[in-house]
């Protein structure tokens, strides 16, 4: 009894001098990440990640402990110094709340920060407000959504994408980033790693970062039009990789992968066993050739799909998850957990709103798009063409330009812009959304020219 005794009393003294290490750790690391704020330097550094996981490999190897535990020990102490370094993040979403904030004391501001269509949802979808009560659907449901919502669903998305759905393969959630969430949250474990491709959506680090998930980036470039490398994305996987997620058409940069080599990276995800999480929910959007990834018929694969963006209901907060349906039932239990269920009369109104032709929405959009595109020409602006989705990426080339400072100085001067730096490492950058009508859209992008001449 001793002996056991005496071994949990060594084992006791080297966690608390972890916990010692740790604290001094993390102190460490903050002090890093002020300097890093100091000098202007994004809160990742791959590269110093890489080296660092490369020398813990080769430990490893030296004192025969496990690879695969060890690595994952170091994603958390990662994932901790990026937290303790990512307190001042700027997004779009903080751009966008202090504009509505400056909206709320009188100040008039052109919001060009976020996907958020200015044109109403359809018709149908008032009628349909209006008759939900006496249709009777008020109470509590299954956590993957209505049987007859999901079954609506279900052949609308197998008609459009030209696959064989069925309502088991189909969850429904309060918005699109919601089934991100969860399914990052249940398929994959703390220390495990993700992939995601940048510039993107913030959310997908931030959910993964929540559950304790190590993102990977495969940072893409302007000069090479955001093609990923598949070199780069072979050489990022290991024994702790689990899912990469795609999101195309691109927010923020509209770009489409072209056929050949999006197929190339599902047989990269098939060869490693890894999950793919798609976010469509700008294929409506798509100005070129699109391919869904549930044409791959993958069994590992997620598809999220929203009616914020196509049906212009952002306000509704109600999207779907598309996937197997061993995986859609880890998602619901979740959501049960969470919020028992979406809104049955929010479900009700977006099974009439899959009547509605939203076409018309991808004119304007497209359309606007193409607006933006020519004014941003005019004032020098760098930026590659978007395939689709709603937004303009541009490249600023001005000697010391910030993204984050000029957002900030833009809204005192009544335009919302959203930062590139939001998006990854990309601080010369701003986004340009073209959810506005176009007179809106011109007024802004003349407040823009102003600020860059300095007339303002």
């Amino acid at each position: 009894m001793s002996d056991i005794n005496d071994l949990r009393n060594k084992m006791d003294e080297v966690t608390l001098k972890m916990i010692e290490l740790l604290k001094t750790r993390t102190d460490i690391a903050r002090e890093i990440g002020e300097v890093k704020k100091n000098i202007g330097k994004g809160v990742t550094d791959e590269a110093r990640e890489d080296s660092l996981r490369g020398k813990v490999i080769s430990l490893c190897t030296n004192i025969g402990l496990d690879e695969t535990m060890a690595t994952k020990f170091l994603n958390f102490l990662l994932n901790e110094s990026v937290k303790v370094q990512s307190t001042n993040k700027q997004t779009h979403l903080s751009i966008f709340l202090k504009a509505k904030s400056l909206e709320g004391q009188g100040k008039k501001i052109i919001h060009m920060e976020v996907g958020e269509p200015d044109f109403l949802p359809p018709k149908i979808v008032k009628e349909a407000l209006e008759k939900v009560f006496d249709k009777g659907f008020l109470k509590y449901g299954q956590a993957k959504g209505m049987p007859v919502f999901r079954e609506a669903l279900a052949k609308h998305v197998s008609k459009k994408f030209n696959v064989n759905i069925q309502q088991d393969n189909i969850i429904i959630s309060p918005g699109a980033r919601f089934s991100i969430f969860t399914a990052i949250t249940t398929l994959l474990n703390p220390g495990d790693e993700m992939i995601v491709i940048e510039p993107a959506w913030p959310a997908y680090k931030d959910c993964a970062l929540n559950s304790g998930i190590k993102v990977r980036t495969i940072s893409t470039t302007f000069e090479d039009r955001w093609e990923p490398s598949l070199e780069q994305i072979k050489n990022t996987i290991n024994s702790n990789t689990k899912m990469i997620v795609l999101n195309y058409p691109n927010n923020p940069t509209g770009k489409i992968l072209n056929e050949k080599l999006q197929d190339d990276i599902i047989e990269i995800a098939k060869k490693n066993n890894l999950y793919v999480l798609s976010d469509e929910i700008y294929s409506q959007y798509a100005k070129t050739n699109w391919k869904s990834i549930l044409s791959y018929n993958y069994d590992k694969s997620i598809v999220t799909q929203s009616f914020s963006k196509s049906h212009a209901m952002t306000g509704f907060r109600v999207g779907y998850g598309i996937a197997d349906s061993k995986i859609i039932e880890k998602m619901a239990k979740l959501e049960a957990l969470c919020l028992t269920n979406v809104s049955e009369p929010i479900q009700y109104v977006a099974m009439k709103a899959l009547e509605a032709d939203t076409s018309n929405n991808t004119n304007i959009v497209q359309n606007r798009l193409d607006l933006l595109a020519q004014k941003a020409t005019e004032m020098g602006l760098e930026f590659n063409i978007p395939d689709g989705a709603m937004y303009l990426f541009a490249r600023i080339n001005q000697e010391g330009f910030d993204g984050v400072e000029f957002a900030n100085n833009a809204l005192e001067k009544g335009l919302a812009v959203a930062p590139g730096e939001g998006f990854g490492d990309y601080k010369n950058f701003i986004r340009l959304s073209a959810c506005q009508n176009e007179e809106t859209l011109v007024e802004g992008m003349d407040i823009l020219s102003n600020i860059m001449s300095g007339n303002q």
